[in-house]
Order: C-alpha cells, then sequence, then structure tokens
C-alpha cells in the first residue's frame, strides 16, 4: 500500500469514529444533525473536505454536498449576503477532489465554516453574537447543540422570564465554556434579575475571551454605571474602534458632574447639597452604587436624621455585594472602605457599639493609610469602652462612677445619644433630675425620636413638678406605644396632677391603676351615678373563675384611664349583691351616667374589653 493511500485510510477511520453519518440522505438533513467534519483551520488556505460513506462501508472518492442543516454562532443578525460569523456553518460546502482534510481538535462553539472573503477572525464580525436564524429547528432537550440552549434563552428573556433564561445560557455555556455572545447573553440575565456583580464578571470574561466584542464593553458601561464607577464607564464605553452612543456619553458626563459635586459639598460639610446631588446621581442611572448610598447615610447621620441614616444602610445591605478594584477611589478613599468607614459610624450613633468596632476594623484592613478611618476607628473602640464600663458600673450600683464613665466617651463622640441617655439615667438614680432632664435633651435634639430618652425626660419633669412638661412627653409616648399600660398610667397621673396644680376638681379622676372596692351599698349607689362610664366586678373572693379574670381588669384599668372600675364581693357586702340580684358570679354590670347599660355572666376578656370600648367612643 502506498503512503498516500495508507494516510487516507488511516484518516477515513478518524472520521468515522467522530461520525454518526447515516447512508439515508434524509438523516442528513434532520435539524439536530451535527456536521462533525474536521474543519480547517479559521486562517488556513485549506478548504475542509467532506466524505459520504457508502453502502458497502468503504470511503467514496471527495464529492460535493449541500444540505440546509446548520448551527448559528454566538448570535449576531446574518442576512443572505452577510458576513459568516464564528460557530456559523455555511449552507453550502464545496470540497476539492485530491485535497487532504486535517485532524485538528474541535471546541464546542469555535467551529468555523469557509467563505470566499478572507478569514472571518479577521472580519470585525467574530462573536458578536446575535441570532442567525438557521435552517430546520430542533426541539429543545433534543439535541446538545449550544446554539439551540442560546435561543432558548433569547425567546426566555424577551418574555421577561429571567431566571429560565438564565437556567439556558448556564447550558449553552457548559457545552461552549469560551463562547463570548453566551457570557455576555448571561450578563444580562444576571443584571435583570438583580446580580449585578455576577454580572459584571460574567461580562468581563466575555471581553477577555473576544477584546473586539463591542455588545460586550457596551453592556460592561451600562454596568458600570448603576455601579457608580464612571471610570469603567468611559474606558468600556469610549474603547478603540467602537463608536459612543451619546446619550450614554451624556449620562456619563451627567454622573461625573454629580460626583464632583457630591464630593466637593461633603468638603465643606454642605449636607443638603450632598444628599440633592447623590439623589440626582442616582437618577441618571447609578442606582445600585454602594458608595452614593452610603454617602447618603453619612450626611443624614450628619443631620441628626439617625433613622433615615439607618435606612439607608439597609438599602446597602439588599444590594448584591460587589467587590471593586483597590483602585477604584470614591472621596478619597479606597471604594470597599468608604461604605464600612459609614457604617461604623451609623452603628456607633445607634448603639451598636460591637458592629461599628468591627465595620471600622474591616475598612481599616482594606484602606490601612487612611486618616479618617484611622481616626473612627480609635473613636469608635474609645466610645465602645466607655459604654461598657458604665453599664458594669450602672449595674453594680456605682451611679456616680457609670455617669464619669458615659461622659469619658462623649469626649470621643459628642454626638453620641445612647450615651447621653444612659447617663440621665443614672443623673435620675443619684436623684439630680435637673441634670436627667438636660441629658436628655440633647439625646433628643441628636435622635428626636429616641423614645428610651423621651420616657427618661417625662418621669423627671414628673419629679421635678412640671406637669405640662410631662403631660406633653406621655402624651408622645402613648401615641408610639399604644399599648404600653404604664406609659398610659403616668399620663393619667400626670393629667391628674396637673389638673390639681391648677386648682381643677379631681374628686372623681383616679390617680393610680388599682380597682376601688366597695363595701357598703350607699357608695356603691354614689359610684354608678358618677357621670361617666363605671365598670363594676361582682365577685367572690373563693371563686376560680373570678380569681383568674382579676388581674386582667386590673390591667383594664390601666389601659382605660377614663373608666372609673369598682369591684363588690357579694358575700361580704350581701346588700349590694340582693340590690342588683347577682346570682351568678362573676358578674360584670356596664353604667354610664348612672344607668345600667349592659350586663355580663362570665365573660371572655376579649368580649369583656370590647364592650368596653362600645361605651367609651
Amino acid at each position: 500500500m502506498s503512503g498516500r493511500q495508507s494516510f487516507d485510510s488511516q484518516t477515513t477511520r478518524h472520521r468515522h469514529s467522530l461520525s454518526f453519518a447515516s447512508t439515508d440522505h434524509t438523516e442528513m438533513n434532520k435539524p439536530d444533525f451535527k456536521q462533525l467534519d474536521l474543519l480547517a483551520s479559521p486562517v488556513s488556505p485549506l478548504l475542509p473536505t467532506r466524505l459520504s460513506a457508502n453502502n458497502n462501508g468503504s470511503t467514496s472518492a471527495l464529492t460535493t454536498t449541500s444540505g440546509n442543516s446548520s448551527t448559528s454562532s454566538a448570535g449576531s443578525v446574518s442576512s443572505k449576503n452577510s458576513t459568516h460569523f464564528s460557530g456559523e456553518f455555511s449552507d453550502k460546502t464545496t470540497s476539492i477532489p485530491g485535497s487532504v482534510s486535517t485532524n485538528r481538535n474541535l471546541r464546542p462553539g469555535h467551529r468555523r465554516s469557509v467563505s470566499a472573503g478572507p478569514p472571518l477572525i479577521y472580519s470585525g464580525n467574530y462573536g458578536h453574537g446575535s441570532i442567525i436564524r438557521g435552517g430546520g429547528g430542533a426541539k429543545l432537550g433534543t439535541t446538545a447543540d449550544p446554539e439551540e440552549m442560546k435561543k432558548a434563552g433569547n425567546e426566555m428573556y424577551k418574555r421577561g422570564n429571567f431566571l429560565e433564561a438564565l437556567a439556558l445560557y448556564d447550558k449553552a455555556i457548559s457545552i461552549s465554556p469560551e463562547n463570548a455572545a453566551y457570557r455576555s447573553n448571561r450578563s444580562a440575565a444576571l443584571a435583570a434579575v438583580g446580580r449585578l456583580g455576577e454580572a459584571v464578571k460574567e461580562c468581563e470574561e466575555a471581553v477577555r475571551l473576544d477584546p473586539g466584542y463591542g455588545r460586550a464593553h457596551q453592556r460592561l458601561s451600562s454596568l458600570y454605571l448603576r455601579l457608580g464607577f464612571p471610570d469603567n464607564v468611559r474606558r468600556h464605553l469610549c474603547f478603540p474602534g467602537q463608536q459612543s452612543d451619546p446619550a450614554e456619553l451624556l449620562k456619563l458626563q451627567l454622573l461625573e458632574n454629580h460626583i464632583n459635586r457630591c464630593a466637593d459639598a461633603r468638603k465643606i460639610g454642605d449636607w443638603k447639597t450632598v444628599i440633592r446631588e447623590i439623589d440626582a446621581a442616582i437618577a441618571v442611572g447609578a442606582d445600585s452604587c454602594p458608595q452614593l448610598i452610603a454617602c447618603k447615610a453619612e450626611a443624614f447621620l450628619k443631620l441628626h436624621q439617625i433613622d433615615d441614616s439607618d435606612s439607608c444602610l439597609s438599602n446597602i445591605s439588599n444590594l448584591e455585594k460587589y467587590t471593586p478594584s483597590s483602585q477604584i477611589r470614591y472621596f478619597g478613599f479606597v471604594a470597599e472602605a468608604y461604605a464600612l468607614f459609614v457604617q461604623a459610624q451609623v452603628e456607633m450613633a445607634l448603639g451598636r457599639f460591637e458592629n461599628a468596632v468591627s465595620a471600622a476594623e474591616k475598612a481599616r484592613r482594606i484602606d490601612y493609610n487612611n486618616v479618617e478611618i484611622a481616626v473612627v476607628l480609635n473613636n469608635v473602640k474609645m466610645v465602645a469602652r466607655a459604654r461598657s464600663q458604665g453599664n458594669d458600673f450602672f449595674n453594680a450600683g456605682r451611679y456616680a462612677e457609670a455617669c464619669s464613665a458615659y461622659g469619658e466617651g462623649l469626649k470621643y463622640d459628642s454626638s453620641n445619644s445612647v450615651l447621653y441617655c444612659n447617663r440621665a439615667v443614672c443623673w435620675s438614680k443619684l436623684g439630680l433630675w435637673e441634670k436627667s432632664v438636660e441629658d436628655c435633651n440633647q439625646a433628643l435634639r441628636i435622635q428626636p425620636n429616641y423614645l428610651k430618652a423621651l420616657l427618661r425626660r417625662a418621669a423627671s419633669n414628673a419629679k421635678l413638678g412640671r406637669w405640662p412638661d410631662a403631660v406633653r412627653d406621655y402624651e408622645l409616648l402613648r401615641k408610639e406605644l399604644p399599648g404600653d399600660n404604664e406609659v398610659a398610667e403616668s399620663l393619667h397621673n400626670a393629667q391628674v396632677a396637673l389638673k390639681k396644680s391648677r386648682g381643677m376638681d379631681v374628686l372623681n379622676m383616679k390617680i393610680s391603676g388599682e380597682v376601688e372596692e366597695i363595701s357598703s351599698l350607699e357608695r356603691f349607689k354614689t359610684a354608678i351615678s358618677t357621670p361617666g362610664v363605671s365598670v363594676v366586678h361582682f365577685k367572690v373572693a373563693t371563686n376560680e373563675q373570678c380569681e383568674e379574670i382579676s388581674p386582667f381588669v386590673n390591667l383594664l384599668c390601666v389601659r382605660y384611664p377614663s373608666i372609673r372600675f369598682y369591684k363588690v364581693d357579694v358575700e361580704e357586702s350581701i346588700a349590694v349583691g340582693k340590690a342588683e340580684s347577682i346570682r351568678m358570679v362573676p358578674t360584670f354590670k356596664i353604667y354610664k351616667n348612672g344607668n345600667k347599660v349592659k350586663e355580663m355572666i362570665s365573660p371572655t376578656h376579649q368580649f369583656l374589653e370590647d364592650s368596653l370600648r362600645n361605651y367609651i367612643l
């Protein structure tokens, strides 16, 4: 056998080991039929050859074949006269008699057809992936063709089924991991479900695989715009060989202007301007930038709007974590460290001292040379230590020393409402009510909705006999804590004391939340004839049901201070029991302006309270 024949024989056997070719011509035209020919190199002048098998299994001479089975690339739209793209088969493959086939190992997604023009790798359209509509369509699931997975993914994406699209792009990538367009499409799906960090990484991989892939550069510029990194936006929007979109350039310029004005305002402490510029930057498109949201949190903190500041931090935690390059800086900080720097300050303001120390330490590790971070780290450590020492002294009953410890912490953070409130409690324990009120005022100036400080101030004002101030504070607390019985009782007592201080009649107003016991018929008649609503609990001391419901009656007495509550033991006050015809206990009667309006025997807690509400509305 000649050398040429031996070479052809080996080549033929190798082709048969890779091909599932059938002698039936219709099998060749099925949509899911895969052309497993050994194609020539994309830069080789040799054209690919194709062999057909005859009925007896021998290799026939090289022939010209045509068919409509084709696969498309990672997706650029192709017209009839357009250049073929990466991974696309030409409709007609012409063999050259006598040419020698090659034994290259092909990777999925990197197959190439031959066209009459120059090699496609130099065409400028390589891998730019829109959809090429080929011949017959294979049903999804009957083929391992990544193009079919990608097409199905595109369809899901168009319908808004982003998770389904993502799963299909994943399958395409598992078959053809180095296809740039599959990566880019996956990036789009990730961005659509809010996973921007992953979307950036996937799109960066697409650009790595195909540095000239314009669509991936455009997608990256949009992602970086949302993340608030204008330098990265410019790099991908204006990369060589691509004409920049004027609308996107305008967004970039506006973003840069707003960030620069924000930075200038931050330097001079113009926090309202900072908030305005950040809102404008977000409106331009930087809606997922942790650094801008952190800056807004910092501005709210400086304006003593701590609840708004905390809300901004919560918004940052809801964003998918994306770690930018250490080269990217925001307001003079390494970008990742800045958000932690702000978090440490907000956590400290809210009294979450351990969290504050942890955030500051992380920021310090990321941006070790930053002076502002070093100062904040030292402050949060000193404040946390002072708070801990103060708490220890307070728990030991050493209130004067606790005051000193909290005061030491305030030297490092003069705007810490928690330390002011803690010290106010210590002053009240020492009987220094005026100092307690002063510290509560400081805490409430910093954090107006600080309920603990408001409660402490109300109690201290009551001790000082400042009843108008005490009533005002307790009324605010009553609105914020409608179910708090202690607040309800304190408010009622303060109202009684206020009226008494003004010389008003308080004879029929209870000062405490206790149920009054009646033992005589005369007192009973006086009680129920008083204007307003009265409730009488007829009971027997030894009755289990009466004992079970009595604590709830005491609770109602506190909860509804405008209602008068009485109790009568019918075994001890027989005359009252007979006058009211009490035969079973517990019995409740409601009187309004001297008239009985309702009677209940062994009511449930809920029914009793609902009945009371009906007569006070």
